[in-house]
């Protein structure tokens, strides 16, 4: 006997089959004002081989820490990962949220991770270096110190950021859950 897959089995590397308007690189137009970020990274397992067909979903506020964004700006972006398991996207830095409890959150952007093997997919977030405002987000201090890193994007010469997502394995990428 045989079952219709339901929506949270189809996962695949077929993410993009109707759904190809969703692909931005380009989170934030030139229009749009706040310090420009430029992020790149990699998507890799446990043995730290690349992923070469996961997709990544970038939520974020705008640089005032406002949600929803203004016309200009979705606060949306969506990239697939390369055959090496790249990925770039380009956006501003975002300002501070409250978070439910009315404290400040520090700069961050939500990530969703959809690949192969997964049924349902990763939360995580990535927060920028050198931010004073890390060491008060409610959210990020609810993760070991030592995991903390695997949530911060390190700076790169000529003011570039680099985001490795890992995930399993030593250095897995700290995940919540909805």
């Amino acid at each position: 006997m045989s079952a219709p897959a339901t929506a949270s089995q189809t996962v695949g590397p077929f993410f993009e089959l109707g759904l190809g308007w969703l692909y931005r690189s380009e989170i934030a137009p030139a229009a749009v004002s706040g310090k420009r970020i430029e992020l790149s990274g990699r998507v890799c397992d446990g043995a730290g081989r690349s992923i070469p067909d996961a997709v990544l979903e970038f939520w974020q506020a705008d640089a005032h820490g406002r949600y929803p964004p203004d016309a200009e700006f979705s606060g949306f972006g969506r990239v697939a990962t390369d055959a090496g398991g790249q990925f770039q996207l380009r956006t501003i830095l975002p300002g501070r949220v409250p978070a439910r409890s009315g404290r400040l959150q520090a700069p961050h952007l939500s990530v969703y991770i959809f690949m192969r093997g997964l049924l349902l997919p990763l939360h995580t977030r990535l927060y920028f270096p050198d931010q004073s405002s890390n060491a008060e987000d409610p959210v990020l201090a609810l993760v070991p110190a030592e995991r903390r890193a695997t949530l911060i994007a390190r700076a790169q010469t000529g003011g570039a950021l680099d985001w490795e997502i890992q995930t399993q394995g030593e250095r897995e990428i700290v995940c919540f859950s909805a």
